[in-house]
């Protein structure tokens, strides 16, 4: 409980969730989404193999990013690539939608997945290390796992067609990308207030 009531690593965790979980839950739906649209397996696949490689291929430069802006920017800025892969995927069922949504979408986990856990590295200490670890990914892949049951039953419940299916899954991570700014806002904030009652460092500690 001590750790969860350091802002930082509190921050660091929900964006964490937010991130893994809605790109979770977005990729677990594009197969039926697409198949389900009218298009072939074999167009799902390459699909899917071009998210897969917008999720990984900025990890050659993200810990570059995080040092020149400041991990809070990249964060920020991964939560924005993701609401604008609901943007797209929202605006039409076309193969350049689902293409361009998913490139969107890996690109928007890593900035916010990689700035999330590099926030989460600098707000413990060594010996806290093990604890935080477990923690973290107890609540990241236990929120994934609930995005993945939930993506079937919003494709298969929430409308007629597989395209209202679509647009719920996608409405579906709005809530939780203004609950991950809205964090990382506040602590923005909390950071701002901190450092003016401490004139004398110009900074204040993790915690």
């Amino acid at each position: 409980m001590e750790l969860l009531r350091t802002p930082q690593i509190l921050v660091a965790m929900i964006s964490a969730m937010v991130a893994y979980s809605l790109m979770n839950l977005v990729m677990t739906s594009t197969p039926l989404a697409v198949v389900g649209n009218g298009f072939k397996t074999g167009n799902a696949a390459d699909i899917v193999s071009m998210h897969v490689l917008a999720m990984y291929i900025p990890s050659f430069f993200t810990g570059y990013l995080i040092n020149r802006f400041g991990v809070e920017r990249i964060i920020a800025l991964g939560l924005v690539i993701l609401a604008s892969a609901g943007v797209v995927a929202l605006a039409g069922v076309e193969l350049g939608n689902f293409y361009l949504a998913l490139v969107l979408l890996g690109i928007g986990w890593n900035f916010g997945f990689i700035g999330s856990t590099t926030m989460l590295t600098a707000a413990h200490t060594e010996e806290e290390r093990g604890r935080m670890q477990g923690m973290n990914d107890f609540a990241v892949f236990g929120m994934v796992t609930i995005a993945s049951l939930s993506s079937g039953g919003l494709m298969n419940y929430s409308g007629g067609t597989p395209q209202e299916g679509w647009t719920a899954v996608n409405m579906a991570m709005i809530p939780f990308l203004m609950l991950a700014a809205s964090a990382l806002i506040w602590f923005v904030l909390h950071n701002k207030k901190r450092a003016s009652l401490s004139p004398e460092t110009g900074r204040t500690s993790p915690k």
